[in-house]
């Protein structure tokens, strides 16, 4: 938790492509940026939901994966050094004589001259398991992503999901967690093969205990978790000791607060106009797939383009008594702060 709030020009939320981008657009005319978003890493969509999806409408590449796509544009924006905090949900936004402080799901506060909301259809919540006790154990030993593998050295974890997610950090936590217990609804698995296979192979040779085509049931604990049952098709259950559960079941996008703080909307979404992508709210301004305009294409192509005219409109906050120049970067270049 921050207490000092952290400064800079502009605070983007969301680190999807198209936030990630803005910064870009931001940098070329010096102006700083902090990213906020509730994933625990960099790329949005992109990185959590399809990191290897390919990609064919980014100019100059005729295919790029998603995930080659989010770190090439990580390496763009190295130069203009960008800070980031990461699995904290922008939660509240107050206006103050010098800008706007946002305030995070976890205490830490921005300061900044300009707020650009990039959160693609919101935040992402994850979707939780029908499990009647659910909450008493949120943040007691159930979790509903890997911030850090660390948390779990030394563990009991039980891993609940049929994706890409579950089987990657089954994968990876098998040589961090004291026991890993894999369940999964079905006989068969929706993330990568290869990946399938390997946690085939961690269950045959004994390092992970994989339980298919069985369910949830129910948690136990005295205030922290320490066992799950769970349930095959003929309700038959076993009861697994474990420290902590991580049900990977895929997240659902929302608008959030962000829903609640005077913006124009409609149908969930940020009206804005589209000389700058500005909303509402003067200093505050919206791109990406959270905006609408007459004419809206939800592509990342046209995110990049809002960012770009989102800079220039985000200028005169940041240096009111410059006047804006923009020169290609064939010309000068790319420079850092």
């Amino acid at each position: 938790m921050s207490y000092e709030p952290i400064q800079t020009d502009i605070c983007i939320i969301g680190a999807g492509p198209v936030g990630l981008f803005a910064v870009f657009e931001a940098g070329l005319l010096k102006m700083r940026c902090h990213l906020i978003d509730a994933l625990p890493q960099p790329g949005g969509q992109l990185t959590e939901i399809y990191p290897k999806k390919p990609i064919y409408d980014i100019p100059g590449f005729p295919i790029v994966y998603a995930q080659e796509l989010v770190e090439g544009l990580l390496k763009q924006i190295e130069p203009f050094k960008p800070s980031f905090t990461l699995g904290e949900r922008a939660e509240g936004i107050e206006r103050t004589e010098s800008g706007f402080t946002v305030t995070t799901t976890r205490g830490t506060t921005v300061s900044s001259k300009v707020v650009v909301i990039a959160a693609g259809l919101g935040s992402f919540e994850p979707r939780k398991p029908e499990l009647a006790n659910i909450d008493r154990f949120e943040g007691k030993g159930v979790e509903y992503m890997v911030r850090d593998p660390e948390a779990f050295r030394g563990k009991k974890l039980v891993i609940a999901g049929g994706g890409d997610s579950a089987l990657d950090w089954t994968i990876h936590l098998a040589d961090i967690a004291e026991r890993v217990t894999l369940v999964h609804r079905n006989e068969t698995f929706r993330g990568a093969p290869d990946s399938a296979e390997k946690v085939y192979e961690l269950a045959a040779s004994g390092r992970i205990d994989l339980l298919l085509n069985c369910n949830l049931h129910e948690l136990h604990g005295n205030g922290v978790l320490d066992a799950v049952t769970v349930a095959d098709k003929q309700k038959q259950c076993i009861t697994i000791p474990a420290d902590n559960l991580v049900p990977l079941f895929g997240l659902s996008p929302k608008l959030g607060p962000i829903a609640n703080w005077g913006l124009n909307l409609d149908r969930n979404q940020i009206v804005v106009n589209t000389v700058d992508f500005s909303t509402s709210e003067p200093g505050i301004f919206a791109i990406g797939d959270i905006n609408t305009y007459p004419g809206k294409l939800k592509l990342i192509l046209c995110g990049f383009h809002e960012a770009a005219l989102m800079a220039q409109g985000a200028f005169p906050f940041v240096y009111p008594d410059q006047k804006i120049s923009f020169k290609y970067t064939t010309v000068n270049g790319v420079n850092g702060f």
